[in-house]
């Protein structure tokens, strides 16, 4: 089955739609959405991609991160996919959005994506993702994290690494 998402300009608006995987293949800039969401301690929760991922499979990342559907509200699409990948929802608020291009994915695939940046804080939250996306989770402080995608960069997605070294998203967390 395919799926379609949101072609947007560089401005973010919608323009159009296309395949999802065709947009991955050919690079067209398209709507994307990452969350991340940290507990009272300040640790962020992290999962790892199945390795069954078209893309980026088995890599770590942030909590989880979409497309919105055709028509769908951003706000919809986030507590959506939040609860179909991780089994949970919370509130969320968007920090900032930024445009990126990632070319040399596993299979020559490319991310050219306007990413909405969202932030979401759970207290004691039950988590069961589902399998077919995430093959494992975990709570990190952000100093540990900073460390090991130092340390070890080829673990961690192409879009998280942006995100993570972004003056935004330190203006945030520090």
């Amino acid at each position: 089955m395919t799926e379609n998402i949101n072609i947007v300009n560089e401005q973010g608006e919608r323009i159009g739609s296309v395949e999802k995987l065709e947009a991955h293949v050919k690079g067209v800039l398209h709507e994307a959405f990452s969350i991340f969401v940290f507990n009272s301690n300040k640790e962020l929760l992290l999962q790892r991609r199945n390795v069954e991922k078209y893309h980026s499979g088995g890599l770590w990342t942030n909590t989880c991160c979409s497309h919105p559907r055709i028509g769908e509200d951003m706000d919809k699409a986030i507590h959506r996919r939040l609860f179909e990948e991780m089994g949970f929802d919370c509130e969320l608020k968007e920090e900032f959005s930024f445009l990126y291009k990632a070319e040399k994915l596993a299979n020559d695939l490319i991310e050219h994506e306007f990413d909405h940046v969202f932030i979401g804080q759970v207290e004691k939250v039950n988590i069961s993702p589902d399998k077919d996306e995430v093959c494992e989770y975990k709570w990190i402080k952000i100093s540990e994290l900073k460390k090991d995608i130092d340390a070890n960069p080829l673990k961690y997605t192409k879009w998280f690494k942006i995100i993570m070294g972004s003056q935004e998203f330190n203006n945030i967390v520090n």
